[in-house]
């Protein structure tokens, strides 16, 4: 019986390094499409999140924006299952929006600033986890939670 769940421990938790040079091939396919999607749709969005009644009156198609938005965060999900687990996706979606929310003066500081968090979380989960034989999901998880809580820290005196 034990032998089953090993079949999904992989999906629970992810196993990154497990990833080969086709897939990686099509997550930046994916990526540049999505971008593209993202940059052309991001105004929208944007004054959406404000008010979707404004945004109606300025001739914003809300549901159509809304579902493109959900359909871009169901793929970006969707593609990221295998490597980082259904029980870290939620998390990585999360803690780095959460900590540059704590920072960011602005909507464009907010986006910069998860971006980069993200980045920095997930690169340095890789090398922490490589180096020292830790699970690479977790190690991700607890660097975004540690950036999380220096920003939380910080909020008061960067946003005061």
């Amino acid at each position: 019986m034990c032998g089953n769940f090993n079949k999904y421990s992989s999906y629970l938790v992810g196993d990154i390094l497990s990833i080969t040079k086709t897939e990686i091939m099509y997550l930046v396919i994916f990526f540049i499409i999505i971008f593209f999607i993202w940059t052309l749709i991001y105004n929208k969005l944007h004054s959406i999140s404000i008010s979707s009644s404004i945004a109606k009156s300025r001739g914003v198609h809300v549901q159509l924006i809304e579902n493109i938005f959900v359909i871009l965060i169901s793929i970006i999900v969707m593609l990221s299952i295998r490597w980082i687990g259904i029980l870290l996706i939620n998390s990585l979606l999360i803690l780095p929006a959460a900590a540059s929310r704590n920072i960011a003066k602005n909507t464009r500081t907010y986006h910069l600033f998860a971006i980069i968090f993200s980045l920095l979380s997930g690169i340095t989960g890789l090398i922490v986890s490589y180096y020292n034989g830790i699970p690479t999901g977790p190690m991700i998880v607890i660097i975004s939670g540690v950036i999380y809580f220096i920003t939380f820290v910080l909020k008061g005196k960067i946003k005061g």
